[in-house]
């Protein structure tokens, strides 16, 4: 069975296992930290970051723990399931929003053609569900959705729908179907417009959900793919090397009340419709109206309802996009940001596991625990001229008086916390990959284990950029500011330095007010401030440097060295469009706010 179901009577242990772990070590960093403060006094403010340091080093540890648990599994597919065809109606939802096209109707044209591969012709129908607010994108998506139509003899198949009203946004998107369109079809694969699927893969998922009547979504794991700038190559790789056994562990825990990323995952259009009308949170945003991150609340009233959220990581054939820049990918994580802190207005919703609330719980942390750790840093510089020095004269007579050296615990418990806690599951994952022969996938061991090396230089020297965005974030939200729905920028954009400084000023500010505080106030403490505050000061480099085109032999990934036949075929197809000026007369088209299919 799949590690979410597989020790399904141990689940609570496991949790509680992991749970205590991440406590215990968070609480010895804590004590540890606080026991070096007191050789000279301990102050407030030196307990004060000594909680800073509790809650983010709990943090990390939890990380830990799951790619602990996820290198103690392995990906395991259901081996009882019965050899039968789909038997059912499926429709495969993408919805769309100021999108290009082109780069979103070659996707949908690939996995159409996936689909109709020998053996795998079935009842699949495409739903494009469009909430574009543009005009001209409008009219583009219409004349594409003919030429769709076209190529792919799709009549009857594929169908398009832009709303005049998007209210909801996405999820209020895919919920306008399922009540309009919803009951003609058993299960939904629901994508997102960067979203592309093997028709193999589609067709397991759905004997899985045939296979097991109270399974009511089933996750994937998406592979990043079509990387192409220095930062989006070293994510890809990262989240192919790193990601599955993350996942493992993230499956082991969640047992089945498993997790929702809002795309590349199917549903049970019955749970669906019957468990996850979203309601709008009264009030004004960010923590009213609309709820952004929608994908965790309906994983959450799926298990209320009491049916099974799996994640299956053995799946391939999932795969997306990701961002092309830090900056794009800092716009996307500000959103993310909002709907994640939005939740703690749903901790107390009647009726929830207690796993999903802690679920809401971990993603409210996973943005605030970046304020921690600048708390931690701020009060560290701080404390050694606020709290009253001890002198100490090591032998009797001794000319010059010595002061307790604090700054060294602190440094410690930043090697801890940072290196200990984050890089070595890196490390370990890096080693099972060569003792297991994953990572022949990854161009051999050589390259490969440079790839990981590479990797950990870059998130650490890109780590405190992404802390001072995610604080900014935080704060925004608290400050009563709404991130709105901005469209996603999937196209690979080289940045400038002006661009660049444009974007992280107040980064290399707010890195020359720390470096000059900590001059002032703990002179001590500089040298190991340095890896936070000089990529700070070097951010707006770091950002132009890495959205250049990458090159070189690094980061390569499964699906660079052999791309699956569907994202050949989508490149096929991409390119003939592209190339092709033939593109649809304006005429006859599905009208707004209806869906073709009737």
């Amino acid at each position: 069975m799949p590690v979410s179901s597989r020790l399904s009577g141990g689940i609570l242990m496991i949790r509680f296992a992991a749970i205590s772990v991440s406590i215990a070590a968070a609480i010895a960093a804590f004590v540890f930290f606080l026991k070096f403060g007191a050789a000279d006094g301990l102050s407030l403010i030196e307990i004060l970051a000594g909680l800073f340091l509790l809650v983010a080093t709990f943090w990390l540890a939890w990380g830990a723990s799951q790619a602990l648990l996820g290198l103690a599994v392995g990906p395991e597919a259901p081996t009882d399931l019965p050899v039968t065809p789909v038997a059912t109606r499926v429709v495969v939802i993408v919805p769309i929003y100021e999108e290009d096209p082109i780069a979103t109707f070659s996707r949908i044209a690939a996995m159409d053609a996936s689909l109709a591969a020998p053996g795998l012709a079935g009842q699949f129908d495409f739903a494009i569900l469009s909430d574009t607010r543009d005009p001209v994108i409008a009219a583009r998506e219409r004349l594409w959705y003919l030429r769709l139509l076209r190529d792919q003899n799709g009549q009857g198949r594929i169908f398009y729908r832009r709303r005049d009203d998007n209210r909801g946004r996405k999820a209020g998107n895919i919920e306008d179907f399922i009540q309009t369109s919803g009951a003609a079809y058993e299960f939904a694969i629901i994508l997102d417009a960067d979203s592309l699927m093997e028709g193999a893969t589609m067709h397991e998922m759905v004997r899985r959900m045939q296979a097991d009547r109270k399974l009511g979504l089933l996750q994937t794991l998406p592979q990043t793919i079509n990387a192409r700038s220095r930062f989006a190559r070293a994510m890809q790789f990262s989240a192919a090397f790193n990601s599955p056994v993350f996942a493992r562990g993230l499956a082991l825990l969640q047992g089945q009340t498993g997790p929702f990323w809002g795309h590349n995952a199917i549903i049970r259009m019955r749970a669906f419709a019957q468990s996850c009308g979203l309601p709008e949170i009264p009030g004004s945003p960010p923590f009213g109206g609309p709820i952004l991150s929608h994908d965790y609340v309906e994983a959450a009233f799926l298990a209320r309802a009491g049916w099974t959220v799996r994640l299956d990581t053995d799946l391939t054939g999932s795969f997306e996009e990701g961002p092309a820049t830090l900056i794009d990918h800092a716009k996307r994580d500000r959103r993310w940001c909002q709907g994640n802190l939005q939740h703690a207005r749903l901790l107390t919703a009647s009726g929830l596991a207690g796993w999903s609330r802690f679920v809401f719980v971990q993603g409210i942390l996973a943005y605030v625990v970046s304020v921690f750790w600048l708390g931690f840093l701020l009060t560290s510089i701080i404390a050694p001229a606020v709290e009253s020095q001890t002198l100490y004269f090591p032998v009797p007579r001794w000319p010059v008086p010595l002061i307790y050296p604090t700054e060294t615990a602190l440094a410690v418990g930043l090697f801890i916390g940072i290196f200990g806690l984050l890089i070595l599951p890196k490390l370990l994952i890096g080693t099972d990959a060569v003792l297991r022969g994953r990572v022949r996938h990854f161009g051999g061991t050589l390259r490969a284990s440079a790839s990981v090396l590479a990797e950990l230089a870059f998130s650490s020297l890109i780590a405190p950029i992404l802390l001072m965005f995610q604080v900014r974030a935080v704060l925004q939200v608290l400050l009563g500011r709404d991130a709105g729905w901005p469209a996603q920028n999937r196209q690979s954009s080289q940045l400038g330095l002006r661009q660049a400084w444009a974007h992280s000023y107040w980064i290399v500010t707010a890195g020359l007010l720390g470096l000059t505080l900590a001059m002032a106030m703990s002179p001590g403490l500089l040298l190991w401030l340095l890896p936070v505050a000089l990529p700070m000061l070097l951010s707006p480099l770091i950002i132009a440097w890495s959205s250049r085109p990458a090159q070189g032999w690094l980061f390569a990934t499964p699906e660079d060295l052999s791309p699956s036949p569907v994202m050949q075929q989508r490149a096929r197809k991409l390119a003939h469009w592209q190339h092709d000026s033939d593109t649809p007369a304006p005429g006859a088209h599905p009208g707004k706010g209806q869906l073709a299919r009737g």
